[in-house]
């Protein structure tokens, strides 16, 4: 389980593939301090866990399902990814329960910089859109968000400030780069309820 609160960014070492699913390594830097051998790590909004280990770098077996499900099939030598470690029970909940299990891919519609502020709109994969309501929270790329609006054809928009801005991968954000993304949990589970009585 995890906040959305990212810990740091981390560097990709590179990537392997692995008869049919992908080694992927990765740099952590101080947010990799302390990390054991079979750790949960939420890297982009996905939880992975840790499965080999070298002082702060760390590899990662990515299977099939998760292939399909996220876009770490395209990474590269270099690109930047952010990092959270697991909840501790205990800990303050600064964001809001991520699982780090991702719905589906969505995309930068567009950024809009607003002085040292940022205003981002993202389309949602169809998933995702059920679950969106405003002031609602969702997770992409790790990131805890509030959303700030709804538009037509799903489209939401959130608000970044500068700390979200200089500390995550969002700041360098552009039109139709590819975003991981969670629903709600609480979200789902009221959905699924108005489902299986017929009233969704």
């Amino acid at each position: 389980m995890f906040t959305g609160l990212v810990d740091g960014i981390a560097r990709v070492l590179g990537t392997e593939a692995a008869r049919g699913g992908l080694r992927l390594d990765l740099e952590l830097g101080p947010a990799g301090v302390g990390a054991r051998l079979g750790e949960s790590i939420c890297v982009a909004g996905c939880c992975l866990t840790v499965a080999g280990l070298d002082g702060s770098r760390m590899r990662f077996e990515l299977s099939p399902e998760s292939l399909r499900r996220t876009r770490f099939g395209a990474l590269r030598m270099g690109d930047p990814v952010n990092v959270e470690r697991s909840l501790r029970v205990g800990d303050r909940l600064g964001g809001h329960f991520l699982t780090g299990h991702v719905d589906g891919i969505g995309t930068v519609e567009r950024v809009e910089t607003q002085g040292d502020f940022a205003l981002h709109a993202y389309r949602p994969p169809g998933v995702l859109v059920p679950l969106l309501i405003p002031k609602g929270s969702v997770g992409v790329e790790g990131v805890s968000l509030t959303v700030a609006g709804l538009e037509d054809g799903g489209v939401f928009t959130v608000a970044l400030i500068p700390e979200t801005l200089r500390r995550t991968t969002l700041g360098g954000l552009r039109p139709g780069d590819r975003l991981h993304m969670e629903g709600d949990l609480l979200g789902k589970f009221v959905l699924r309820q108005l489902e299986l009585r017929g009233l969704a």
